[in-house]
C-alpha cells in the first residue's frame, strides 16, 4: 500500500493531523484497536488554556514552568500557551460540546481549576471531556474522503533507508510494516511522511489509569528505527485511582479536588497540609510521594478522597461519570469517601521532535504522548496534555502539506519474511513475561528509586529482553508478542534514562540523590 501521509495512532493527535491534513491531501490511519480505543477516551479533566479576562498567558506559563521543576523548554511553553485559545476554538467549530456556566449567560463555559494552576482554566465536558472530543474527531474524519482509516492493525516497525538502503546520505522513513489483526496478514505500507501518535506506555506499569493498549508501540518502534528518546524517566503518577478489585484503571479526576475534595489518611484524617501549602492541590508529584508515604508508613492498602464537601448539585452537574462508576462499585461520593491510589498515568518524555514535531530521523514526526516536546519539563502540569497535542498537530499539519516530498520512488519495497519462524504452541510465557515487567517497574522503577532498585531493573530487563529477542525470531508475531516486545524496550530505555540523572526532580525522586544538582539542568537523551 503507498500513500503521502501514514498516521499511526488513533488519538486526539493523530486525529487532530488527519483532519488537518486531510483536507487538502490523501492520508491513511493505523488504528490499535478501534477508534476509540485511546487514552485520548479516558481523559476526564479537561484542556488547560486562557479562556477567562481574570486569567492571562504569563500566568499559565509561570504554572506550567513551576509545576516542570525547572526543566520546561520555555519557548514551548509559550508557543502552546499563547495557541490553546485557538485550539479551543478550532474544537468548539468542530462540534464538541463543552459544559456550559450554570449560572452565567449560555455562551459561557464553565471553567474548573486543578492542581498546580493559579487560576480556573481547564475547559470540559462534564467529567468525559476526552471521549467527547474524541467524538467529534472521529465523525470528522469519517466524513472525509481523502481519509482511509484501518482499525485493528498493529504497526510493527518503522521502515527506515539505513535498514533497507544505507547508501542513502541521511537516514530517512518511509512507512512501517503493519500487522493486519483480523487475517494475520503483514502489510507494507508506504508513505512519504510517517507520524507517530501512538500514546504512552503506562501499562509498563502494575498499576495505571492507562489502558490496555498504552504499551509504548510508537516510542518503541520510533527508537529501534533511530530516533533520539528523552527524559523517560519522568513517569507521571496520577495521585487518585479508583482502587476497587473489580475496578480497573478508573481514575477520579484532579477536577474532583479542584472543586473541594480533600485527600484524608487511612484514619480518615487530612494529611496534604504537612507536606505543600497547596494541600490537597499540589503538584501531582508531590502528592503522588505523599501518599506513596503515608501507604508504606501505615501498612493500608488505600487512602481515601472525601468528596462529600462538595454541593450535591455540584457533584452532579461536573462529575456524572465518576458519580455513575464509584455508585456501580457500592460508593455513594455524596457521603462515602473514595478509597484510591497512585498509578502511572503519564509519560512527560519520549521521542524526541522539534517545535514542528519533527524527530531525528528525516520523513517521520512524532506528537502526542509519545513525543518529548520540551513543554512538560520533569512533570506535567495538569490538563497540559490534550492542549499539548492539539497545538503540535497544527503546527505539524502546516510543516507537512507545505515541504516537499522526497525522492524514494525508485526505493523496492521490502518484503515481509516470516522466515521459517512458527505459530506459537502457547502464550503462557508471553503473560509471564508481561506480568513480571509491570511488577519489576511498579518495585523498582516506580514513585520512589534508588541505585540498588535501579540497577536490580536493569539486570534483569537486560535478560528479559534477550528471552523476548529470541521468541520475536522464532514465532509468527502475533499482537501479544509485538506488546510484550515493545513494554521491555520502552522499561529498557526508562530504566536507562533514571539511571542516567544523579538528582531528584520532579516526578523522579531517588532517595539516594534527593537534591537538585547544582547549575542549569539538562534533558536526559539517549539513542
Amino acid at each position: 500500500m503507498e500513500t503521502d501521509h501514514l498516521i499511526i495512532g488513533s488519538g486526539i493527535a493523530g486525529l487532530m493531523l488527519a483532519h488537518k491534513i486531510g483536507q487538502t491531501q490523501s492520508v491513511v490511519v493505523i488504528a490499535k484497536g478501534s477508534l476509540f480505543d485511546n487514552n485520548t477516551r479516558y481523559a476526564q479533566g479537561g484542556i488547560a488554556s486562557v479562556l477567562s479576562p481574570e486569567d492571562s498567558f504569563e500566568e499559565h506559563i509561570r504554572d506550567t514552568e513551576v509545576a516542570g521543576a525547572g526543566l520546561c523548554h520555555k519557548e514551548i511553553v509559550s508557543l502552546v500557551v499563547e495557541s490553546g485559545p485557538q485550539a479551543i476554538e478550532e474544537l468548539i467549530a468542530l462540534g464538541v460540546d463543552f459544559t456550559k456556566h450554570p449560572e452565567l449567560s449560555d455562551d459561557i463555559y464553565h471553567l474548573t481549576k486543578e492542581g498546580g494552576h493559579s487560576q480556573r482554566r481547564v475547559i470540559h465536558s462534564n467529567d468525559l471531556t476526552g471521549a467527547e472530543v474524541l467524538r467529534a474527531l472521529v465523525a470528522i474524519v469519517k466524513a472525509n474522503p481523502n481519509i482511509t482509516i484501518f482499525e485493528n492493525c498493529f504497526a510493527i516497525d518503522l521502515l527506515t533507508t539505513d535498514k533497507y538502503q544505507p547508501s542513502f546520505e541521511s537516514n530517512r522513513c518511509f512507512g512501517a510494516f503493519v500487522l493486519h489483526e483480523k487475517d494475520s496478514e503483514v502489510v507494507c505500507v508506504r508513505a512519504e511522511k510517517t507520524y507517530v501518535c501512538a500514546g504512552g506506555h503506562g501499562k509498563a506499569y502494575l498499576f495505571t489509569s492507562n489502558p490496555d493498549g498504552a504499551t509504548g508501540d510508537g516510542l518503541a518502534m520510533g527508537w529501534r528505527a533511530g530516533c533520539k528518546v528523552a527524559n523517560l524517566e519522568f513517569m507521571q503518577f496520577h495521585p487518585t485511582c479508583l482502587y476497587h478489585p473489580e475496578a480497573k484503571n478508573f481514575l477520579i479526576s484532579e477536577a474532583v479536588r479542584g472543586e473541594g475534595a480533600i485527600l484524608k489518611d487511612h484514619r480518615g484524617e487530612e494529611f496534604m497540609s504537612r507536606y505543600h501549602p497547596l494541600a490537597s492541590l499540589a503538584p501531582r508529584d508531590i502528592v503522588a510521594r505523599a501518599i506513596d508515604q503515608e501507604l508504606k508508613q501505615s501498612g493500608s492498602p488505600h487512602l481515601y478522597l472525601d468528596a462529600t464537601g462538595i454541593d450535591d448539585h455540584k457533584l452532579t452537574e461536573h462529575f456524572p461519570n465518576i458519580m455513575k462508576t464509584c455508585q456501580r462499585f457500592g460508593i455513594d461520593i455524596k457521603k462515602d469517601m473514595i478509597p484510591i491510589v497512585p498509578a502511572a498515568h503519564y509519560s512527560c518524555g519520549g521521542i524526541m521532535v522539534d517545535s514542528h514535531g519533527r524527530t531525528t530521523v528525516n520523513g517521520l514526526y512524532a506528537l502526542g504522548e509519545v513525543a518529548c516536546t520540551g513543554l512538560h519539563g520533569a512533570n506535567r502540569l495538569a490538563s497540559n496534555s490534550l492542549l499539548e497535542a492539539l497545538v503540535f498537530a497544527d503546527r505539524v499539519a502546516r510543516i507537512a502539506v507545505s515541504s516537499e516530498n522526497s525522492t524514494l520512488k525508485d526505493l523496492p519495497t521490502p518484503k515481509w519474511n516470516s522466515g521459517d519462524s512458527s505459530v506459537p504452541d502457547e502464550l503462557v510465557v508471553l503473560t509471564h513475561t508481561w506480568d513480571e515487567i509491570r511488577r519489576l517497574m511498579w518495585n523498582y522503577v516506580g514513585i520512589v528509586r534508588t541505585e540498588k532498585r535501579l540497577q536490580r531493573a536493569y539486570d534483569r530487563i537486560i535478560s528479559i529482553r534477550k528471552e523476548l529477542t529470541t521468541l520475536y525470531w522464532d514465532y509468527q508475531v502475533n499482537s501479544s508478542l509485538l506488546e510484550v516486545r515493545n513494554l521491555a524496550d520502552v522499561a529498557y530505555l526508562t530504566i536507562r534514562c533514571a539511571r542516567r540523572r544523579k538528582e531528584s526532580r520532579g516526578i523522579h525522586y531517588n532517595l539516594d540523590f534527593p537534591h537538585l544538582v547544582n547549575g542549569r539542568p539538562l534533558d536526559t537523551i539517549i539513542w
